[in-house]
């Protein structure tokens, strides 16, 4: 059954004078089908609508941003209201105050959605939580970025800027966990679902599991270098407990930098960044990953007028890896000690901007997996747009990042009338 939706608001944002601030949002539904069976999902990847509402409202001195999702999502059972991982029938997507308390600061108070990095689709400083289901399943692009809790304080002195972030309880990605995307479970060594759900011990102590993200950054002539660090955990449960039988974040640092501008007639970007498990420093702990260095180049060029093409290049460097393989449990599949990933994105306006017709393509060499997003999306007027659009896997081995989610390939489509 698709859900369906009928607008009943007008086009313009809604000015609430009485409290000086303004309401806005959007009714969206959307419809995906997954082009094989998968013995572990519904045949429908995506079947919602959805209701956002934000409000805005400035002072003199402060800020109020409110935003949330309303939505109804009919392959999964949504059960009771989650808001951290955006489970159930409401995603606060926002809810801050932003104040200046100096003429050269800004701090930001709440739930907020933050990013940094040079990346496109692809992250190595910017540990900021996704949502990788989202992001598979056909949803918008911007539902990638997940919220944190968190209080943000940017610095502006004459030297370089700053901006640091203090999250009190550990925010996780959004991950992969059976419940609407098949995955390779390393346990029962096969696809799981909805038969093997994911359920990691999780840090969630106040104040004792939090996390602290800084970066500095400069304008050098024109270009933007920037310095990054990072202490907490990883960001989806990529260790293992063997006494509970449960899937772990273990504790992470991260060291970085980055550097874009213009280089030729495109611009073009360099970004690498150390990731530390202070748990498995010596790297024999087969329970815990082990440390990687991680190195992106990047660079985007409009070829003819409305016609923009980029590409990337993205290596994991796995480190200590001889006492990786020495560790590694029998019969459990070895990763590469360098995983290699290219990225491509071409994008086409047509119709006077209104017709957007755009791909973008994983490819690991490494892996010898891709992952494709093909996308047409149209506006037809001011208010109403419509979508459509694939997540495409493939892969030669079924544990591989990609290829694992081979039976979740689906098409989508969706319809947006925006207030």
């Amino acid at each position: 059954m698709l859900i369906t939706l009928a607008p009943v608001l007008s086009v313009q944002a809604i000015e609430l004078s009485a409290i000086d601030a303004t309401l806005y949002g959007f009714l969206d539904a959307r419809y995906g089908e997954r082009l094989q069976n998968d013995p572990y999902q519904e045949d429908a990847s995506l079947n919602e609508a959805r209701l956002q509402l934000g409000l805005n409202r400035m002072g003199d001195w402060t800020t109020l941003q409110l935003r949330a999702d309303f939505y109804h999502d009919e392959p999964v059972d949504q059960g009771d209201v989650e808001l951290e991982p955006g489970r159930g029938w409401v995603d606060l997507r926002e809810a801050n105050l932003l104040f200046t308390p100096h003429d050269i600061m800004d701090v930001k108070l709440g739930r907020q959605i933050l990013t940094w990095g040079t990346g496109d689709l692809v992250f190595i400083n910017d540990l900021f939580p996704k949502d990788w289901q989202s992001f598979f399943i056909g949803r918008d692009e911007e539902y990638l970025k997940a919220p944190s809790d968190a209080l943000l304080v940017s610095l502006f002195p004459a030297a370089f800027n700053i901006d640091l972030v203090y999250v009190p309880r550990f925010d996780p990605d959004r991950y992969i966990r059976g419940e609407r995307i098949s995955y390779f479970n390393p346990s029962l060594g096969r696809f799981a679902g909805q038969d093997a759900i994911v359920d990691p011990l999780l840090p969630d102590d106040w104040g004792d599991d939090a996390e602290y993200a800084l970066r500095l950054s400069k304008n050098l002539g024109g270009y933007e270098l920037s310095l990054y660090g990072y202490d907490g955990y990883w960001k989806s449960p990529s260790g293992f407990d063997p006494v509970t039988g449960r899937a772990s974040f273990p504790e992470l640092s991260v060291y970085g930098a980055s550097l874009r501008g213009t280089v030729g007639p495109g611009i073009g970007n360099v970004e690498i960044g150390y990731y530390d498990s202070r748990q498995d420093r010596d790297g024999d702990d087969p329970f815990v990953p082990n440390s990687e260095l991680r190195l992106l180049v990047g660079y985007e060029q409009e070829l003819v007028r409305n016609v923009t093409l980029a590409g990337q290049y993205y290596l994991e460097a796995l480190q200590k890896y001889g006492k990786y393989e020495q560790s590694l449990p029998v019969g459990m599949a070895k990763r590469d000690e360098y995983r290699h990933l290219l990225t491509a994105r071409l994008t086409w306006m047509l119709l006077n901007q209104n017709l957007k017709v755009s791909l973008f393509a994983y490819y690991s060499p490494s892996d010898e997996d891709v992952y494709l997003r093909p996308n047409l999306t149209y506006k037809i007027s001011d208010a109403w747009m419509v979508t459509a659009g694939g997540n495409i896997f493939s892969g030669e081995e079924d544990y591989t990042f990609f290829g694992q989610f081979e039976n979740n390939t689906n098409l989508y489509a969706g319809l947006r009338y925006s207030f």
